[in-house]
């Protein structure tokens, strides 16, 4: 399918005489206007014949993202063969822009030109930066498009705010009085504008600290790691395995393809609403993985296990899971194709203790976030269910809400289109008012049976569990991604932005003032420990603490002849700094010592990812 997007002031047509392909249609159809409409100029292709309601679904998505990004509340559907030179027949044509106009009508004004018609058109283009778009969609290229995702394309949602007195309101109702992030987040949600349409600030900071990059070589979404990105990524991966570990997880390892006509794993893939990557192998069509569930519940399968177990728990950190998202998405860590995963699976006895679990893990998540330097108020929560299981169990819902002290946005459905009742996920809504999930967790009433998975009871019997999914943090990357658009934020907000010490790749810099300090440099960053490096280039003091600071080093030393003298440092310390003033403090190697143990104490440790003189450095960037 090739779609032009405009948004226009108007769009009027009238259709002259029909084609030998046209659709009947009734008199009061030939003829139309939306005023303040996007109109969707749509070929279909011969590429769309083969799985039409998948390309309904992915269609209607793209439009709608574009009409959520200029906010246009109405939308002409427009047959336009000029698109394309390899058009689909008639019939698939029709079926499709009948489809896509059925599912977007639920949420717009929508009005359909008929096809096959020589029509007269009028529009009148607004002239903004995204008053004019293109797009591909090529369902099939290597992509596998679950009836999960054609079910969320089709799924009526209610949106709601759940209040701090346990009240549902309509989010558009609802006084977004001193919550301006969840209303960015409601938004978000119910424009399903998922496209970027310029670049984030952590993608500068992600290149400028050396951290991360766009890999040219690879496919969209497949990032490189330098050094200190790799340092980062392990110690906040090395937390996550920690804190399941203390929540009674075990850790395991599954592979990263399965075979797509296992009749299990072909049934869970059309159960869950994510793009898949597909390959062939030895007459074998094989999918790349996009959650650690297969091979945990492959795994959970084949064991045996008591009540005695419960609630079990496995977990595994995925390098890597793999989802096809979309191109326009696709900017910095913020979504990726390949990314790390924290994959925690709960096995419990049954929904109540399945609900016990799901509060605990809530409360797990709040406390990762916490320790990586993300608190409440840097994040928003949905709460997601199906409408019966609100009306069983509306004071336990209520009650996460009274956890975080804050309104959360609740998305309701009739039926469930998915396999879990309940979901809740921490969000975090960046400086472009992009809303990126975290941490989750979801209670699953599908795959115990569809596994076959099985715990014995008290008495011998056996019964199956209820499952839970938990990512304690989310992707790994899109952690990184949010601590530095909050970094980004604190700037403009005049403050200086930073890492937590732990998660620094250099803890403390000691900048020698001339070479024959160079001595004691040396010395010192052997008594100190920690992540401890010498900026010995040939450059002014000044310009090296500038560069510490652009580097965010939590601690930066100075050491000259007053220093030598003394036995004591001169240290500038970031997190009590502002940009116009410095906080320098005279401190000895055991006062510096005390405070770096106090702020690392508990984290995960490695040692420095590059060499301890910056001379001997290469410049990735």
């Amino acid at each position: 399918m090739q779609l032009l997007l405009i948004h226009s002031d108007f769009i009027e047509f009238e259709a002259k005489r029909p084609t030998k392909l046209a659709e009947e249609v009734e008199d009061s159809a030939k003829k139309g206007r939306l005023d303040e409409a996007l109109c969707a100029f749509i070929a279909v292709e011969k590429f769309d014949e083969d799985d039409t309601d998948a390309v309904i679904a992915e269609g209607a998505k793209q439009v709608a993202d574009v009409a959520g990004q200029v906010k246009a509340h109405r939308i002409m559907i427009y047959p336009y063969a000029h698109l394309s030179s390899s058009l689909s027949t008639p019939a698939t044509a029709v079926k499709i822009l009948k489809g896509m106009a059925d599912v977007l009508s639920q949420n717009y004004e929508v009005m359909r030109a008929p096809f096959g018609w020589y029509k007269a058109f009028t529009i009148s283009c607004k002239g903004h930066p995204l008053s004019e778009l293109s797009r591909s969609i090529r369902l099939g290229e290597g992509e596998v498009v679950s009836e999960a995702l054609k079910s969320e394309a089709k799924a009526v949602s209610y949106w709601r705010v759940l209040d701090l007195d346990g009240k549902l309101v309509d989010a558009d109702k609802f006084n977004f009085e001193g919550h301006t992030n969840l209303q960015k987040f409601a938004n978000y949600e119910i424009s399903k504008a998922r496209a970027v349409d310029k670049v984030p600030p952590h993608v500068e900071l992600m290149r400028r600290l050396e951290l991360v990059d766009y890999e040219p070589g690879s496919d969209s979404g497949n990032m490189r790691y330098y050094p200190k990105g790799r340092l980062v990524k392990s110690l906040l991966e090395t937390l996550v395995l920690e804190k399941a570990a203390d929540m009674g997880a075990m850790e395991v390892e599954t592979p990263i393809m399965y075979d797509m006509e296992h009749p299990t794993l072909k049934k869970y893939l059309d159960r869950f609403p994510a793009r898949q990557y597909q390959i062939d192998s030895d007459k074998r069509k094989l999918f790349l993985r996009f959650a650690a569930c297969f091979g945990q519940f492959l795994m959970g399968h084949d064991m045996s296990i008591s009540y005695k177990s419960l609630p079990l728990k496995m977990i595994e950190m995925t390098r890597y899971s793999f989802r096809r998202e979309q191109r326009g998405e696709l900017v910095g860590i913020r979504r990726l194709r390949a990314f790390t995963m924290p994959d925690m699976h709960t096995m419990s006895r049954d929904m109540h203790s399945a609900i016990e679990e799901f509060r605990k893990q809530y409360l797990a998540s709040i406390s990762v976030l916490k320790e990586v330097g993300l608190e409440v108020e840097d994040y928003e929560v949905a709460i997601r269910f199906t409408r019966d299981f609100y009306k069983e169990n509306q004071e336990f819902i209520a009650g996460l809400v009274d956890i975080i002290k804050k309104p959360v946005l609740i998305e309701m459905w009739d039926e469930r289109f998915f396999y879990f009742v309940l979901k809740f996920e921490f969000n975090f809504v960046d400086t472009m008012d992009k809303a990126s999930a975290l941490s989750t967790v979801q209670i699953d009433v599908e795959n115990a049976e569809r596994y076959d998975i099985n715990y014995i009871d008290e008495s011998g019997a056996r019964r199956r569990p209820i499952l839970l999914h938990c990512s304690p943090s989310g992707a790994i990357e899109r952690v990184m991604y949010a601590i530095l658009e909050k970094a980004a934020r604190l700037s403009l907000q005049g403050k200086l932005p930073m890492l937590e010490t732990w998660l620094s790749p250099t803890q403390v810099r000691i900048i020698p003032v001339a070479e024959r300090h160079q001595e004691r440099a040396l010395a010192l960053a052997g008594i100190l420990g920690f992540r401890t490096d010498i900026d010995d280039r040939d450059e002014t003091v000044g310009k090296k603490i500038r560069d510490a600071g652009r580097e965010w080093v939590p601690y930066v030393a100075v050491i000259g002849d007053e220093e030598l003298q003394s036995g004591r440092l001169a240290v500038t310390i970031r997190s009590e700094s502002t940009p116009k003033s410095p906080a320098k403090k005279s401190m000895t190697v055991d006062e510096l010592k005390e405070r770096l143990t106090g702020e690392t104490k508990g984290k995960p440790w490695r040692r420095l990812p590059m060499a301890m003189r910056l001379s001997e450095r290469p410049r990735f960037i």
